[in-house]
């Protein structure tokens, strides 16, 4: 079927047969047609341009269209898009996986490539398994992870998510249970968690925390003392620490990983979204020396059994190590501190607002938190015709730009926020009052 003749009606025609992502396709809007993205902007086709405050899920940490990555991408392309990494080596992955070993806290140096996020936490998981079963410990198969948590929406990921949240919670039969607890933030919490690791050490192969930030589950922050009491649990009773970093690593909080800012080293590490800076998909599961070593035999069955056909694709590793270059040639960390400042400094006025929750920053992220979104149409249209591309979730309105985004562009998408959440707030919350 030739598509030229429906050229001038791709959207309305092909939204008959393409299925969006979480969305309600019975009752949403149509989506904004894009037809470039260019920096921090996307251009749509009726000639408007919209300042990305969300970096594509938080992806393209250098904004679209960088030409180095480009170009990377442009001479791997001549040369092997793609080659099976199963018997066969190529030059991109192998200097991707050292320089990721070499960016990673510790001895985690050890990197298994895949396409996705929620793959590479399933493999960290099969690992994690796989470890305690490689030293003979039968019936460590079982993990504990965090009520507010997401790590993905595959199968096993949904089973270490809050198994309330509206995304995974219709599927409760459907997964292997888990024991999905409350984050202990506070010192009672964190000795009443130490306990239950203790009772459930012999059935527990890891504990999974997104460090630092919740993202998907509500842009929860808690503090670095956290995550290092939960380390020590772990030690305690032997039980494996796998940190998801693929929201919170390469840059998004100020370092290359959130480990590095808490000062710790997990057992393995996941990381994805900025890895390509937003051009391909690709991600990372990142073990320990120690984790690694478990899998070495004479015997067959202890390798790691796992292999995705893209493992390593050819391209999406050119655009990673691309990506890595520019964190080397350009001041990413440097800018994401300034635009904790500016999030810091415009977003409070937020504070004074009814029906505002919280308002809080770090790193480049930024949230504010209200009692209810309400018409969450209403107010991601509100966006839009402001010249501002922010999708808000839950309870929350956040931004979390490009590093590279300019401070135009930035105090453009604060003001934008600071406008029609209260917009929101005399609607919504003053029908209330």
């Amino acid at each position: 079927m030739s598509l030229k003749s429906d050229s001038q009606d791709w959207l309305t025609s092909g939204y008959q047969h393409i299925w969006m992502p979480y969305t309600q396709m019975k009752t949403a809007p149509l989506p904004e047609k894009v037809v470039a993205t260019n920096g921090t902007r996307i251009i749509l086709e009726d000639g408007r341009e919209l300042i990305d405050g969300i970096a594509s899920w938080w992806s393209a940490c250098h904004g679209y269209n960088h030409p180095y990555i480009k170009n990377a991408i442009a001479s791997q392309l001549d040369i092997m898009p793609h080659v099976m990494l199963a018997g066969l080596a190529h030059e991109q992955a192998f200097v991707l996986s050292q320089r990721l070993a070499a960016l990673s806290p510790g001895d985690l140096d050890r990197v298994f490539l895949s396409e996705s996020g929620s793959v590479s936490v399933e493999i960290a998981l099969k690992i994690a398994v796989q470890y305690w079963l490689n030293l003979g410990q039968v019936g460590k198969n079982k993990f504990v992870a965090f009520k507010n948590g997401y790590h993905g929406d595959t199968i096993g990921t949904m089973a270490i998510g809050d198994p309330d949240n509206i995304m995974h919670g219709p599927f409760h039969g459907l997964m292997c249970e888990q024991l999905v607890i409350d984050l202990p933030t506070e010192e009672g919490a964190l000795a009443i968690f130490d306990r239950y690791l203790e009772n459930h050490a012999n059935q527990c192969a890891a504990v999974i925390l997104e460090p630092l930030v919740q993202g998907a589950g509500g842009m929860i922050f808690h503090d670095d003392s956290v995550v290092r009491a939960i380390r020590k649990s772990c030690d305690r009773h032997q039980v494996l620490l796998i940190l998801d970093e693929i929201m919170v690593g390469l840059g998004r909080l100020g370092s290359m990983t959130a480990s590095e800012l808490i000062g710790i080293q997990p057992d393995i590490l996941t990381l994805s979204k900025s890895l390509t800076g937003g051009m391909l998909p690709l991600a990372a599961t990142i073990s320990s020396a120690r984790i690694f070593d478990a899998f070495q035999s004479d015997d067959l069955e202890k390798c790691l059994m796992h292999g995705p056909t893209f493992t390593g694709n050819a391209l999406a590793c050119a655009a990673a190590n691309a990506s890595l270059d520019l964190f080397e040639m350009e001041p990413r960390l440097s800018q994401v501190h300034q635009i904790e400042s500016h999030l810091l400094q415009a977003l409070t006025v937020c504070c004074d607002f009814p029906g505002v929750v919280d308002v809080r920053v770090r790193g480049a992220i930024g949230v504010v938190q209200l009692t209810d979104l309400g018409d969450f149409y209403w107010i991601r249209r509100r966006f839009v015709e402001k010249g501002v591309w922010l999708r808000p979730f839950g309870n929350v309105v956040y931004i979390m730009p490009a590093f590279s985004i300019d401070q135009g562009d930035l105090t453009k998408v604060t003001d934008t926020m600071i406008e029609i959440i209260g917009e929101w707030s005399d609607q919504y919350v003053g029908k209330l009052g």
